[in-house]
């Protein structure tokens, strides 16, 4: 028989009065208990009630928590909610994390008051028993329905970072670094980008040692040991997310080699099974240009390349592809240009393939002197000459539509890639400047078009400036950390350059600012079988 609002008050003023003789009540929270039986009244006082005197009664523990969680499912959202504010006061000792656990599962609401009271319960368990409430977590996050899953994942990647320190204790990050290393064994995209978001949050892992564990988990999220299927958008698709999730964590010392996080083992992958792939890659998303893309994250993990096995041979892959992208002159005689009209000189791409090669390059000083043939290198120099002569016709054109523009007359969606434009010129003329040298140079440094820059250059480009020399045209160190947040990507933008005498040659030029990718489920890492169970408090 279900109690009333009037056994329920009698009842808890027997509990209220008892004081230290309480559990010889048991009859009376018996009928506080059985409050969940009753009408919407009868079932908001038991929400209350319960757990107040929940620790008096350890023989009903189990049947207070299941009445409790009754609550929890309730039809009306005000009961549940109730029921849920209540649940922290249930997490003590052993029953914590069985508590975490059904906290966990409650994320699956769709009420977004309920949502954020189960957040706030989570939260305050967390800061009682923080292992035992990441137990509950992943435990549903290993065996849990998919939107479960989600959602813990989630909950981890947002409110990790807003805990104390001294609920974050080196031995519940050890116990994070573990357990999420169990998960990703199976995930998707999305998953592997919020989970490594999670890992890289950790003060543990902010050490040369810390950053170096997790490159090898993102090495074993890659595939490296395999070669590249460039026709599955599903593998590049892995092979793009895992490098973004590596980049930040690469990193250079030029005093202590031991304090280094080198990109080696991608960039050699990168050489040897993409690049000579790069014209058949498939796009995972449709208006990205794969090509570029790839490029991109090549030039940003050449500066952190350390000792390489094939240095020679990657560098001559390099060099060949660069060749491609770097065409001869249309005048040359009986060249592969004869007769054609000029060529596009192809800006972005080069920009990306020169650094690369430029980067590399210092490793092997005398790969242009020794490495290739006089013809093949009187060759290459014909190219760069011809590139350089497109570049210095783009760049002054650029300048003039620049200069004297500022403020709000550089936000246009024109004149930001106009400035793009430039600090790519820019960048390619420095570098061509290098190999140009004899024996050739490696000195120069520039920051890549699409990396932040210091404001003074970022003006001194926009206005059009006149650079004293080509060391100065661009540069700042590129050995600087990368940001462990990548841009968003922009929707493509051409520009129509200025008409005259390369204009034909230099064609539209494309800028395009890179963001993370889409996750869906079963993308690439791992299709994840669904799970569906029933309620396994």
């Amino acid at each position: 028989m279900a109690a009333t609002v009037e056994d329920l008050y009698r009842n808890y003023g027997i509990l209220a009065d008892a004081k230290e003789d309480l559990s010889t009540h048991k009859d009376a929270y018996q009928v506080i208990l059985d409050g969940v039986k009753g009408g919407a009244k009868e079932k908001r006082l038991a929400a209350q009630f319960i757990p107040k005197f929940f620790s008096s009664f350890p023989e009903l523990a189990d049947a207070a928590i299941n009445a409790q969680l009754d609550l929890c499912e309730d039809e009306d959202v005000s009961i549940r909610r109730q029921a849920i504010k209540e649940l922290p006061r249930f997490a003590s000792g052993e029953n914590l994390p069985r508590v975490a656990d059904i906290l966990t599962q409650l994320l699956q609401t769709d009420d977004s008051a309920e949502f954020n009271q189960v957040n706030t319960a989570l939260i305050s368990i967390f800061k009682i028993d923080a292992k035992g409430t990441l137990g509950g977590l992943f435990s549903q996050i290993l065996q849990g329905e998919d939107i479960v899953r989600e959602r813990a994942i989630k909950f981890l990647s947002t409110k990790l970072k807003m805990m104390p320190d001294d609920t974050m204790t080196k031995e519940v990050e050890d116990y994070i670094f573990i357990e999420t290393k169990k998960v990703l064994e199976d995930v998707t995209g999305e998953e592997f980008v919020l989970l490594m978001r999670i890992l890289s949050g950790l003060k543990t892992m902010q050490t040369v040692s810390g950053r170096q564990q997790l490159v090898e988990l993102v090495v074993e999220q890659a595939f490296l040991e395999q070669a590249l299927n460039p026709a599955d958008a599903d593998s590049v698709d892995r092979l793009l997310q895992c490098t973004r999730q590596a980049l930040p964590l690469f990193s250079v010392s030029e005093t202590t080699a031991t304090k280094n996080v080198h990109s080696t083992r991608f960039v050699t992958y990168f050489c040897e099974f993409v690049l000579p792939n790069l014209s058949l890659l498939t796009s995972p998303v449709a208006e990205l240009d794969i090509q570029l893309e790839v490029l991109k994250l090549l030039a940003e993990m050449s500066p952190y390349c350390g000792d390489m096995d094939k240095l020679e041979v990657n560098l001559n892959m390099l060099f060949e592809k660069l060749l491609e992208f770097m065409p001869l002159p249309p005048e040359e005689e009986n060249g592969e240009n004869a007769a054609n009209e000029e060529p596009k000189l192809q800006f972005s791409y080069v920009e990306c393939l020169l650094f690369s090669f430029h980067q590399l390059g210092k490793k092997l000083p005398d790969f242009l002197i020794d490495k290739i043939s006089a013809e093949k290198l009187k060759d290459f120099k014909i190219r760069l000459q011809y590139f350089a002569r497109g570049l210095q016709v783009y760049i002054r054109q650029l300048r003039v539509a620049l200069q004297g523009k500022t403020g709000d007359a550089l936000k246009t969606d024109e004149n930001k890639i106009k400035v793009v434009a430039l600090k790519i010129t820019n960048n390619i003329n420095v570098l061509i400047k290098d190999l140009f040298h004899n024996p050739p140079s490696y000195k120069s440094t520039v920051t890549l078009s699409w990396k932040p820059v210091q404001k003074s250059e970022g003006a001194a480009a926009a206005i059009g400036q006149k650079r004293h020399s080509g060391e100065d045209m661009g540069t700042t160190a590129t050995t600087k950390k990368l940001p462990t947040t990548l841009p968003r990507r922009d929707a493509r933008q051409i520009y129509n350059p200025p008409s005259g005498k390369y204009s034909a040659s230099i064609g539209d030029f494309t800028y395009e600012q890179r963001g993370g990718f889409r996750g869906g489920r079963g993308r690439g890492f791992g299709g994840r079988g669904n799970r569906s169970r029933g309620r396994i408090y």
